[in-house]
């Protein structure tokens, strides 16, 4: 349950009345409520009580969007309106049953039942009414819509599925990147240099396989974004997993890079995003704004001021929201199309591709699930002559009997972000916790050992702590990203998100029997 509540004294007696670690509090409100949206999270049932007469007429439609906008399909949305006599020391406006269900006929949603309810306090003069609303589907036809362009849009190259791709990675790996932009028309803004990063992190295999992605294209000829930098990558045998927030390169590499990535801006925008369409229509889906283009720099940090340098796309929020909350379903779809287009390619060139080939090539690439860093991180600490807990149990480790764990499960969500490494004794990762994910409880019981370990392992470290909190600014929602208990409440919206996404299994911190 998220508990949302502007008010500072009202939100901590909340806190005290109601500890349960399942009740996440959060500071937001209407009509924007940016903070709810920015967790990217989906809702069964959302209770709007005695609050809709605090909303300013003006704002009741950006706000009711906005709510509607947060429900999952067949998601229930129940308001409470007030009429009668208003309190002289607290403002409010009139309600009315007639504008709710205006506002509910123009965003698809359906009116189950309105009731009528006595006033709690007794009050003569005041007199509730129940709207309980229904979202039928997604409301807003984005999933059937990215279907057209998948499956039904001419395709002259691999180039729109590699946009598409893009995007939905970048809601499952770097929510965080997403900032609202223009607002009354439900639109949220990523760096144009983040879309370019996974773009080139998507072709750099398949291009080196020489696998064509447009008619008689053969490896990196006849393709716009490859140019001289981007084969530079190719001859220098970059891996894809090294193009990721949080790396750092410097002299020649870092000067390619950055080439590269200004060359594939170049190339999403003059094409795929210049060239789909809403069905019908001549307007653009996406929006691209482009910045002068960026020179190659000696020193090239991979965070996100830097990749929103060379400029912003633009994503209708409903897409968006389609792509965070059912990524794991669409991704297979943009593989598996892929995978055909770059099939009927060789086959009219007369060549084969063997079965198999191609969907292994489209494989994301996570860095090796490799623990080094925690390790060596342990191996300093213990050096110092200073003691590492157990994140989990709390027992005192001895270096034999330390392992690296991965708090989110790398089989549900493969991240080795810094953030994301705990020590942990042996026994207790690899045969009580193992692949679950932990409890809402058990993360908030480990919070002080959790924080103890960034201090200690990242951020005493000038190298190490620029990374983690370049990490940790693109993965998780936080507000304040130079703040270890920010990175924390990140933290747990990203456990409660793949909960959510995945349903992975949760472990309570009880031995596994």
């Amino acid at each position: 349950m998220v508990a949302v509540e502007p008010a500072a004294s009202m939100r901590a007696e909340g806190e005290r009345r109601h500890p349960d670690p399942k009740i996440h509090w959060l500071d937001d409100q209407m009509p924007g409520l940016a903070a709810v949206h920015g967790t990217a999270l989906g809702f069964d049932l959302i209770l709007l009580s005695a609050v809709w007469q605090h909303v300013a007429p003006n704002d009741r439609a950006r706000g009711f969007r906005k709510l509607v906008t947060l429900l999952k399909p067949g998601g229930l949305l129940l308001m409470t309106l007030r009429e009668g006599a208003t309190p002289p020391d607290r403002p409010m406006y009139g309600v009315s049953l007639g504008e709710v269900e205006g506002l509910a006929r123009a965003h698809g949603v359906e009116v189950l039942r309105v009731t009528e309810k006595a006033d709690a306090m007794a009050r003569g003069d005041v007199r509730w009414t129940m709207v309980t609303l229904r979202m039928p589907d997604d409301g807003a036809g984005a999933l059937p819509l990215l279907r057209g362009i998948i499956l039904a849009d001419d395709k002259s190259s691999t180039y729109k599925l590699g946009l598409l791709r893009a995007i939905a990675r970048i809601a499952e790996h770097a929510p965080a990147a997403a900032r609202a932009a223009d607002d009354e028309n439900d639109a949220i803004d990523v760096p144009l240099g983040l879309v370019a990063l996974f773009w080139i992190r998507m072709y750099l295999p398949l291009v080196r396989m020489g696998f064509p992605q447009a008619p008689k294209n053969r490896g990196a000829d006849g393709l716009g974004f490859a140019k001289a930098s981007f084969r530079a990558l190719l001859d220098e045998a970059i891996a894809p997993q090294e193009l990721r927030v949080g790396s750092a390169f410097a002299a020649d590499r870092a000067i390619m890079i950055s080439r590269a990535l200004g060359e594939a801006v170049s190339t999403i925008a003059a094409m795929p995003a210049n060239f789909i369409r809403f069905p019908n229509s001549d307007q653009r889906v996406f929006t691209t704004f482009k910045v002068r283009s960026r020179t190659g720099s000696s020193e090239l940090q991979i965070d996100l001021p830097t990749l929103a340098g060379w400029g912003q796309l633009r994503i209708p929020g409903a897409i968006w929201r389609t792509m965070a909350r059912l990524g794991s379903w669409i991704e297979p779809v943009l593989v598996n199309e892929w995978a055909r287009l770059m099939r009927g390619y060789a086959e009219r060139m007369g060549v084969s591709i063997p079965a198999g080939q191609a969907e292994a090539a489209l494989v994301w690439e996570e860095p090796f699930r490799d623990t080094a860093l925690g390790r060596s991180a342990a191996r300093r600490i213990f050096a110092e002559g200073r003691d590492i807990y157990c994140a989990w149990s709390a027992t005192k480790l001895r270096p034999s009997r330390l392992d690296i764990d991965h708090c989110m499960p790398w089989s549900a969500w493969p991240c080795g972000d810094l953030w994301n490494l705990f020590p942990s004794e042996r026994r207790v990762n690899q045969h009580q916790k193992r692949e679950r994910l932990p409890s809402g409880e058990l993360l908030l019981n480990s919070r002080e050992r959790i924080i103890g370990w960034w201090n200690d392992a990242w951020l005493s470290s000038p190298t190490l702590s620029q990374r983690f909190w370049r990490e940790a600014s693109a993965a998780l929602f936080v507000a304040e990203p130079s703040d270890p208990e920010q990175i924390f409440a990140g933290l747990e919206w990203r456990r409660l998100r793949l909960r959510q996404d995945q349903l992975v299994p949760e472990w309570t911190g009880e031995q596994r029997v």
